[in-house]
């Protein structure tokens, strides 16, 4: 691929992506996001990358959309533009996916962190959904997501203001699991998501997307959904490999399969 808005290493068990937009502060424009999601859905398919990483830089992760691109769009265009269709790519990606955020995380740059499975956050990093005040209101996922994160009340307060959050703001509202110094946040995300490859593949993947799915169904049909996907788990070499490896006291090799 050919990439020249996005930066990909290829680590051993985990990749990492980096937004290269540091002159607009990593606003996510059509090229950006058909870079990403083209790069995820590649790693997706590879064996050898069991967790991804997204990140940006000291100043930003990604500050928002590139509003010089939708505007004097119309509705129409708009419409015609499936301006989100990529967004909804990234929800099928299988493997898990960190965001490490930085700076400015607002917008169109927070709704692409939240569409991750988890976030850790440097000092300097900052959270909102500024889009009232230019007009209109988060298109990418920011009043659902943001609201299962934080809850209606603060949700509301950050859709309808503008209002920025700051990273221990965002920890205790629950949409951050940890916050560390600016210049440790890599390599804490190297570091979990080393923690993660090293886990079965398959039974990660299943994990995932039993959580996801308490997020659109009920609780009756989550349990369903995270029963079956038990019994299922009981059909792979990575279950018995794993129960006999703990009934031996010894390590487990997973195999993926």
């Amino acid at each position: 691929m050919n990439l020249t808005t996005i930066l990909l290493t290829k680590e051993s068990g985990y990749a990492l992506i980096q937004f290269n937009r540091p002159e607009v502060l990593n606003a996510i424009n059509m090229k950006l996001m058909e870079e990403l999601v083209s790069a995820l859905e590649e790693l997706d398919k590879d064996g050898d990358t069991r967790c991804i990483i997204l990140t940006g830089n000291e100043k930003a992760f990604a500050a928002g959309a590139d509003i010089k691109e939708m505007a004097e769009a119309s509705a129409m265009e708009m419409l015609q533009r499936d301006q989100f269709a990529r967004w909804d790519r990234i929800r099928k990606i299988k493997k898990p996916i960190i965001a490490a955020v930085s700076g400015f995380a607002l917008g169109g740059g927070c709704e692409l962190a939240m569409t991750c499975d988890i976030i850790l956050a440097s000092e300097s990093a900052k959270f909102g959904q500024p889009e009232i005040t230019i007009g209109v209101i988060p298109g990418a996922g920011g009043t659902q997501r943001l609201t299962r994160a934080v809850g209606k009340y603060k949700a509301m307060e950050m859709v309808l203001t503008g209002a920025m959050i700051t990273a221990e703001e965002a920890k205790q509202w629950g949409l951050v699991v940890k916050v560390v110094p600016n210049e440790y946040l890599v390599e804490e995300a190297k570091n979990l998501a080393k923690v993660i490859a090293s886990k079965p593949p398959v039974a990660v993947r299943l994990a995932k997307e039993a959580v996801l799915k308490s997020f659109d169904t009920t609780i009756e049909g989550g349990l369903e959904f995270e029963r079956k996907n038990f019994y299922m788990l009981f059909a792979s070499e990575d279950q018995k490999e794993g129960m006999k490896a703990f009934v031996e006291k010894r390590k487990p090799e997973w195999k993926g399969k």
